[in-house]
């Protein structure tokens, strides 16, 4: 079968480092699915193909420096409640971080009135939401998109980017992640993101014109499917339906 490529693109100099590098999400499946076992007085979620197919679709960033983070903890000169964050370890001593698309301790931001209203802004505390910058440049062939989300299962619980989908084929320039801290978790939080975190899931899909149809079916058609999922209960959705897929 004909393989699509997707092309991640860096500065030379930071390509040079050799770290951080984009990779198939397949090499990030979480320790805890692999120890599961899947057995016909046990089942588990190590059975669901659906399951697998979302720790394994597509290709994984990581962040790529580290990030110290004060979030929704009063800032004593200030007198209020804050949010900021800056990069601790910036350390490949380049004079322009800009030609490189990386964070230094001037981050980008965004207010939070840009989603006013939104679950997103309850959910980070009413605080400026602040952004990653992404060094990798993504290109896909004509026709292909990227939905950007993040590790579908396997997310940091500490925060998350905010879903987007691109137009990869045309855009010619580097995405940045907006992140929101998970403050249904963590009214307030002071950590470090480490470099190298994953944080975004890149899936590339085509584009395609959709129409919605709604059907009825008969209560005999329902029986007949449901008897059918019953012979082989255990990997039925497997065997017979699942389609293993290539990501390199």
């Amino acid at each position: 079968m004909f393989e699509k490529k997707i092309e991640f693109i860096a500065q030379e100099d930071y390509f040079n480092l050799k770290e951080d590098y984009p990779k198939p999400i397949k090499l990030n499946i979480p320790d805890w699915y692999k120890k599961l076992q899947h057995l016909p007085k046990g089942r588990t979620v190590k059975g669901c193909m659906p399951f697998l197919d979302t720790l394994t679709t597509g290709y994984v960033l990581h962040v790529p420096v580290s990030m110290v983070i004060a979030h929704n903890v009063r800032n004593e000169e200030k007198g209020h409640q804050d949010s900021f964050y800056f990069v601790g370890d910036f350390l490949y001593g380049f004079a322009d971080a800009a030609r490189i698309n990386i964070n230094t301790d001037k981050p980008q931001v965004h207010p939070g009135h840009q989603v006013a209203g939104s679950p997103l802004l309850e959910k980070n505390k009413n605080l400026p939401l602040f952004k990653i910058l992404n060094p990798w440049i993504i290109k896909t062939p004509p026709g292909y998109s990227c939905l950007f989300v993040p590790p579908l299962n396997n997310s940091d619980d500490r925060f998350s980017i905010i879903p987007g989908i691109v137009d990869t084929d045309t855009f010619d320039s580097h995405i940045n992640f907006p992140f929101v801290i998970n403050g249904d978790k963590y009214p307030s939080l002071e950590t470090t993101i480490k470099k190298g975190t994953p944080y975004v899931q890149v899936i590339p899909f085509k584009r395609d014109n959709w129409k919605m149809e709604i059907k009825k079916i008969s209560t005999k058609e329902i029986i007949k499917k449901t008897w059918s999922w019953g012979i082989d209960y255990l990997n039925i959705y497997k065997n017979k339906i699942w389609k293993k897929k290539s990501w390199k």
